[in-house]
């Protein structure tokens, strides 16, 4: 075998190869295509049309531009999605400044941390965000709260954004019906974004995306994702994250589809709700949403049934029940579901099984900030994605396997196309460090390319654990495996003195319902008797080598990144406690 297996989706489909090269120009053509089409707003809410939007960023970017921020500045947003989040990013780009956006679930010192080294004059946040900001020692000279929050505690001082945008509308906005306001070219290799990644191996890194990175991979997802104009997308993942802003936002832009934002954590109820009344095309979920819903409902609803549990141990029978749920399932998101995509960490394979089996929609995906983000995912029809797999390239993107094992062709998962970084922000060693000496992005993930041209992702190269015996063991191989209990809501497998132990977060909700009545002591006999039945059974699954010697009980969660993967780096055999 060669030292390297590469392949880009032009080996499989022609792609149209004309787009635009910066945001304002994206922008610009969605309006002229879509004027009177709606565009974006909160669910259950009338959205604004792509007129609408289009008016508002103009008059704000011409506001910020009044208010001193110039070509280049960067900007923060720390907060939950919505269309105010939207209009305020736009207009940044708009006048050539730099939008940091900022995860809404990172801690205190982190926001503190990414506001002083960004040095941000102008920050726009929400009510849930702003006791992030009391105590920053380099004070941000303006504070705008997108949910038009007023704090009464004087530590910081407010403008809403009904007040900062009307304020912009008084001045600006005759001078925009007359079409006299005008904004610098602002070319496609310009900064767009700075992002700070929240990987599961330690060093938060800030990550610069160009115009033309997030352009080049909103049309490549937009070519994986045939959709009409007037689609639906229903958002319930943080835009700030790279998959959310470029399949969740650019994407819809650019094919004319309306997003509405949850507004609210998507708990069963709440989704069910909301894509009751929404009826969206499209969703992208994170797994464990989607793992959830298979172990909270689709399972239990099988084992209560005597007919369907044998029905379920004979593939024809498996694939009847499967496609019925599947068509409750697409009733349960509104009934027009026509992709659900999903990424952001690895899917577990028995859930995709049951979505394979059951006719869902879905889209498995692969990608990381630095790629702005997707590399792999899809194209939606293509019957030749192998399950288990993350499809084929997107569209301009090549990726190529390094140093491939002679036996089972995994190596590195490397990429190169016009939606990589620039590199990381002040971190010249790290950029450096990040790419091969073609110019390749290392992405740090092992994986193979089949026959078929599919990419199937291994996991991280920090993560596997290589045994006394010379044998690699893929921790999330096995976590998989475990995860598939009802009794499991989340794993870890740490190499603990050159044995394998699994550490388990277990559903306590599901240990309730299963010894109700039971003392203390018959609670706590009943955990440990599922822990070990759980070892046995996983690893008659296993080679003798990669069998677990312990599974032991966490009582909290892991802490997990934006996707809802575990940070690892905080976790080994010498500090896991319970």
């Amino acid at each position: 075998m060669s030292d390297s297996t590469t392949i880009s989706q032009k080996d499989y489909l022609p792609v149209p190869l004309k787009q635009e090269s910066n945001l304002n120009d994206l922008l610009d053509t969605s309006l002229h295509r879509y004027a009177e089409y709606n565009a974006v707003g909160m669910a259950l809410e009338t959205p604004l049309t792509y007129q609408e939007f289009y008016d508002r960023v103009l008059v704000l970017a011409a506001y910020l531009r009044s208010c001193g921020i110039d070509f280049g500045d960067r900007i923060a947003i720390l907060a939950e999605n919505s269309h105010n989040w939207c209009t305020v990013y736009m207009a940044i780009v708009r006048i050539g400044a730099v939008c940091v956006p900022i995860l809404p679930d990172l801690p205190e010192a982190d926001v503190h941390h990414i506001l002083t080294e960004m040095e941000c004059d102008l920050l726009f946040l929400t009510q849930r965000q702003i006791e992030k900001v009391y105590d920053l020692d380099r004070k941000v000279a303006r504070v705008v709260s997108l949910d038009d929050y007023l704090d009464d505690s004087d530590l910081v001082k407010l403008t809403t954004f009904t007040d900062f945008l009307a304020a912009a509308q008084h001045e600006f906005g005759q001078q925009h019906d007359r079409g006299e306001l005008e904004f610098p070219d602002v070319p496609g290799d310009h900064l767009a974004s700075i992002l700070y990644t929240s990987g599961t191996s330690g060093f938060s890194k800030a990550v610069k995306l160009s115009h033309a990175n997030l352009c080049a991979n909103g049309f490549a997802t937009a070519n994986v994702i045939a959709l009409s104009p007037g689609a639906v997308f229903l958002s319930v993942l943080p835009i700030s994250h790279t998959y959310e802003f470029t399949a969740g936002f650019l994407l819809p832009m650019i094919k004319g589809a309306c997003i509405y934002y949850a507004g609210k954590t998507p708990t069963p109820m709440v989704l069910q709700k909301l894509c009751g009344r929404e009826r969206p095309h499209v969703m992208l979920v994170v797994p464990l949403i989607m793992e959830k819903i298979y172990k909270k409902r689709v399972l239990p609803a099988i084992e209560k049934s005597t007919m369907l549990s044998l029905a379920c141990k004979f593939h024809l029978g498996r694939k009847l029940v499967y496609r019925s749920i599947g068509a409750k399932l697409q009733n349960f998101f509104g009934g027009r579901l026509q992709v659900m995509g999903i990424g952001g960490a690895a899917l577990n394979p028995e859930v995709e099984s049951f979505l394979r089996d059951a006719g869902f929609p879905y889209l498995a995906g692969y990608g990381l900030t630095e790629s702005a983000p997707l590399l792999a995912g899809g194209p939606t029809g293509d019957k030749t994605i192998a399950l288990g797999s993350v499809g084929k390239p997107v569209p301009g993107v090549e990726v190529r396997i390094d140093s491939p094992d002679p036996k089972t062709g995994i190596g590195e998962i490397t990429a190169k196309g016009p939606n990589i970084m620039q590199g990381y922000w002040n971190d010249p060693e790290s950029t450096e460090g990040t790419f091969t000496d073609d110019g390749w992005l290392k992405t740090g993930d092992l994986g193979l390319i089949d026959d078929l041209g599919n990419l199937h992702v291994k996991g991280r190269s920090k993560s596997v654990i290589v045994l006394a015996n010379g044998e690699n063991v893929y921790p999330e191989a096995i976590e998989h495996k475990l995860n598939t209990y009802p009794f499991v809501v989340e794993s870890l497998v740490v190499d603990n003195t050159n044995m394998l132990e699994a550490w388990v977060y277990p559903d306590y909700e599901f240990v309730d319902a299963q010894t109700q009545g039971q003392s203390r002591q018959q609670r706590h006999e009943y955990i440990t008797e599922q822990l070990d039945q759980i070892r046995k059974e996983v690893n008659g699954q296993l080679s003798s080598q990669s069998r677990l010697s312990r599974v032991l009980e966490r009582r909290e969660p892991f802490i997990k990144t934006a996707t809802h993967k575990i940070k690892r780096y905080l976790y080994s055999a010498d500090n896991m406690q319970m």
